[in-house]
């Protein structure tokens, strides 16, 4: 990864099932400008018992009470359609990435010839999962949604056995609730994630807006990751708490400006660009009234007024009291 903050726009699931929808989701992605697009592999037989029944958020973004299974299982994307749509993403220059959630899923992840491995919040606690991780990819993605700091350490314990360097590891501070409201964000984690773990750190973002992640990255996230769809009121598990793409597009942009913003020196000085305005800003010593030479310099006969390119008024004392050595009109700037 460079130094840049690499922005992840998570596509997941939002294609519904459908590739050309997937496709309109990539083109999306590019036009923003992120780095990566993101989706999701899995086999909803190995993921999930066929008797699990849905969380709250996804009854209500799906408008049914279906089990898991079902709801996943139109949800999958075929290995062709992933050949298809990393070959489709790279035509449109962004990188294509997809978090898998089974063993198989990573092992045919690998096979793709993919860089990163994006481990998700509920596999988190799944040992054998986080061992083919490690062994399987160089750079890891953590996130970190429902976990105790404690099992946080246990996860990255696991990989860094498995051979994965830390300095390769990024964990993600994240929420796991569509959307996530703003009072259960608790941003200052990602930064309490670094102190205790000694990581680079990113945030995964389940709120409505853009205001959180740009709030990440001044803090000192390196990776964003936020879901997208084409439109919020569509159906499915993650529409309701995603971007639409002009939002996507405001986000990386004043992603972009923030990391501008926070790459000075931390010197406090002036920059060159306002040196120039010095002048007129800023204010000198000048007549009050007309001033005839030989008078004494009062506060009665001063005051201090632009321009700034005159004696300056934190000299006053030293003014105060002295001769006036020429004529001076009123608003004039006062010379010794």
């Amino acid at each position: 990864m460079s130094k840049k903050t690499i922005i992840i726009a998570e596509a997941g699931v939002n294609h519904n099932g459908n590739k050309k929808l997937a496709k309109k989701l990539i083109d999306a992605a590019a036009n923003a400008g992120v780095d990566y697009v993101k989706f999701q592999t899995f086999k909803a037989e190995k993921l999930v018992t066929k008797s699990l029944s849905k969380a709250d958020y996804q009854k209500n973004n799906t408008r049914n009470a279906d089990s898991q299974f079902n709801m996943l299982k139109k949800l999958e994307l075929s290995e062709t359609d992933h050949d298809e749509l990393k070959n489709y993403a790279t035509k449109k220059g962004v990188s294509f990435f997809s978090t898998a959630f089974d063993l198989d899923s990573i092992y045919y992840l690998k096979s793709l010839g993919l860089e990163h491995a994006k481990i998700p919040s509920g596999e988190i606690t799944n040992l054998p999962y986080l061992r083919a991780i490690s062994k399987n990819f160089k750079k890891i993605i953590l996130s970190t949604g429902m976990a105790e700091l404690f099992e946080i350490q246990d996860a990255l314990n696991a990989l860094l056995d498995g051979g994965t360097d830390k300095e390769n590891i990024t964990v993600l501070h994240c929420t796991t609730d569509y959307p996530t409201a703003m009072k259960d964000v608790n941003l200052k984690a990602m930064l309490h994630i670094q102190k205790e773990l000694g990581v680079q750190i990113g945030y995964s973002d389940h709120t409505l807006g853009i205001e959180v992640p740009i709030a990440a990255v001044a803090l000192g996230a390196r990776v964003i990751e936020k879901h997208f769809t084409l439109n919020r009121t569509m159906e499915g598990p993650d529409h309701a708490a995603s971007l639409e793409p002009n939002e996507l597009k405001e986000m990386v942009t004043a992603i972009r400006n923030v990391e501008v913003a926070i790459s000075g020196s931390g010197v406090k000085e002036p920059a060159k660009a306002e040196l120039k305005n010095r002048t007129v800003a800023r204010k000198s010593i000048v007549a009050a009234k007309e001033i005839k030479q030989g008078d004494v310099l009062t506060e009665e006969n001063l005051t201090v007024k632009r321009s700034g390119n005159g004696i300056s008024p934190m000299k006053w004392d030293k003014v105060v009291g002295t001769i006036a050595k020429s004529n001076f009109e009123q608003d004039e700037l006062i010379s010794l």
